[in-house]
């Protein structure tokens, strides 16, 4: 018999109609001081597994044991670290984790205790906030102590519930470097739940998909034969790497391809232009854009610089950011975080002040904001007591003021079919989840035709199937209006997919360009086709090099 084992598990909740069956016969065998990966997506399950494993919630049918023992409840020997860090806000670091070593460890001595903290918060680098209190930690450090927490009750088995996903790419890849660290040291058991592939392939001996509910059931095992420890750079040249990471991406499309959405309605565009509101009521003053059209200069960023005034003096965030785009050209922004990407994005959105410098957007200063840049956040803003038409309405109605209300509701129809919503267009904001939200915002972005389409994060809170069907959705419909466009994001894979270029910033203060990379490869793109183009992987490791670097202290580059 394996350390747990998992015989035939499935659980469901509610009853009745309201019933809800989320998994079905999971049977699963794990060795002692094994790392697994079950990677799948959100509402297949993955919580609802932990949880059995934790002895929060039992089976309706099925076994679960630990050593040959049957889980009945939860227990020390099982540490659970959630994605949301669950501290008591008023308790400092070292008394959040003494609150779990009291609570196991009653028996000891109060130095033993004591002793036993401090290592814990020194093994998650902590010990120079080992006096704070939650509030005044990042959320980074909020998950070292989570971590610590969990470690520090010497639990057999660590269970990890996406405990990452809410951070950004550098605490994300610093933070995976501990758990490895911790699991060779400790030699644990552990179980990881995740849906970035990259982290399951870095950290684990097995990885194992969990098909999409409901009634999830397991997918097959992926052994990860990498040798230890691995260099989340060194891989990309691995044909290994590559083969696994092709194998398991490959297998959750396949899994996912059932929860897509397809337009089938027939749904026609009205032909019409928008019209500014500082231009309404002034004839042949709008402007149709032809798709494909290309023009240098169309978006120019000259020598911006962003500077925040803070008790101890001015802080230059960006320092300096020089940049020219043609007119239908995508721009990726990529660097770690407090490089100053969202602050460019809201400074050509005039959503903030400019420093010194100057935008140029289609022979015009940016000096505020305007309906002839549609920003797509990554939470969409929606009026939640509206319907997803009357979200989309709600701008639509401003920049077509000389359309009929047919012509205005046409068009609104027409983009949220285009994002896979003709049947849930009647549907409230707050009814819908996190994926649709975003689909709306996604519609409401280009009904408003304009001239520069500016995303920011606009899948970071989102799963991976989410995330590659709204990539898949964006890319669609950018193809056939052909909108300039900038996104700011940290995924190196969504960067090198959806542009043109990719422009990389050195990291904050006095940000700026570090080094721009030109994307040759065909248009339309898949995640699929990515994966098997022989270009891909130089494009990965260019990117990887360039962040690896700064987030070792790298100093400026020269633009490329």
């Amino acid at each position: 018999m394996s350390f747990l084992e998992l015989q035939n598990v499935s659980k469901s909740y509610g009853r009745g109609s309201a019933r809800s069956d989320v998994l079905s016969g999971i049977s699963l065998s794990i060795e002692q001081g094994e790392f697994v990966a079950i990677v799948g997506f959100s509402g297949s399950g993955k919580t609802t597994l932990m949880s059995l494993i934790a002895g929060l919630i039992v089976p309706d049918t099925g076994t679960i044991t630990v050593n040959g023992q049957p889980v009945k409840g939860p227990g020390p020997d099982r540490g659970l670290v959630f994605q949301s860090y669950s501290l008591m806000p008023w308790l400092t670091v070292r008394g959040n984790i003494a609150l779990a070593v009291d609570a196991v460890f009653p028996s000891w001595s109060k130095p033993q205790r004591a002793e036993h903290v401090d290592k814990y918060i020194a093994m998650v680098s902590l010990s120079h906030a080992a006096e704070r209190y939650p509030a005044e930690l990042s959320g980074g450090m909020r998950q070292r102590v989570s971590v610590a927490r969990a470690l520090a009750m010497s639990p057999d088995i660590l269970l990890l519930d996406e405990p990452l996903s809410a951070l950004d790419a550098l605490t994300r890849s610093k933070l995976q470097d501990e758990i490895e660290e911790i699991w060779r040291t400790e030699k644990k058991t552990v179980i990881l739940i995740t849906n970035d592939v990259d982290e399951a392939i870095l950290l684990a001996d097995r990885i194992i998909p969990l098909n999409p509910g409901p009634k999830a059931t397991l997918g097959p095992s992926f052994p990860v034969k990498l040798d230890r420890p691995r260099d989340r750079t060194a891989m990309n040249s691995d044909d290994d790497f590559k083969a696994l990471r092709r194998d398991v991406t490959s297998y959750l499309l396949q899994a996912g391809a059932q929860t897509a959405r397809t337009d089938t309605s027939n749904q026609q565009l009205p032909d019409l232009s928008p019209i500014l509101p500082s231009e309404q009521g002034v004839a042949g003053v709008s402007k149709a854009t032809k798709p494909g059209q290309v023009l240098d200069g169309f978006v120019e960023f000259t020598r911006v610089k962003k500077i925040y005034a803070t008790p101890k003096g001015p802080l230059t965030v960006v320092d300096g950011f020089d940049l020219k785009m043609k007119r239908g050209e995508f721009i990726s922004l990529i660097g770690h975080s407090g490089c100053g990407k969202s602050t460019v994005l809201s400074m050509v959105a005039g959503l903030s002040d400019i420093s010194s410098g100057g935008i140029i957007l289609d022979g015009k200063e940016v000096i505020d904001a305007g309906p002839d840049r549609a920003v797509v956040f990554q939470s969409p803003s929606l009026f939640p007591w509206l319907s997803a038409l009357e979200n989309v309405m709600l701008g639509v109605e401003r920049v077509f003021p000389h359309g009929s209300a047919r012509e205005r509701e046409d068009i609104s129809r027409y983009y949220l079919s285009r994002v896979g919503l003709e049947d849930a267009m009647a549907k409230k904001a707050a009814d819908m989840s996190n994926g649709m939200r975003q689909r709306v915002g996604i519609a409401r972005a280009f009904a408003l035709k304009p001239k520069l389409l500016l995303l920011d994060e606009p899948f970071g809170m989102l799963d991976s199937l989410t995330r590659w069907e709204l990539q898949d959705v964006l890319m669609d419909v950018w193809s056939k209006t052909q909108v300039t466009a900038i996104c700011v994001t940290h995924d190196v894979d969504e960067a090198i997919l959806l542009a043109d270029r990719v422009v990389m910033m050195t990291n904050g203060p006095h940000a700026r360009i570090g080094k721009i990379m030109d994307v040759r490869l065909p248009r339309p793109r898949t995640r699929k086709g990515l994966l098997e183009h022989d270009s891909y992987y130089s494009y990965r490791e260019e990117l990887l090099s360039f962040l690896e670097e700064y987030e070792k202290g790298g100093k400026h580059h020269k633009v490329a």
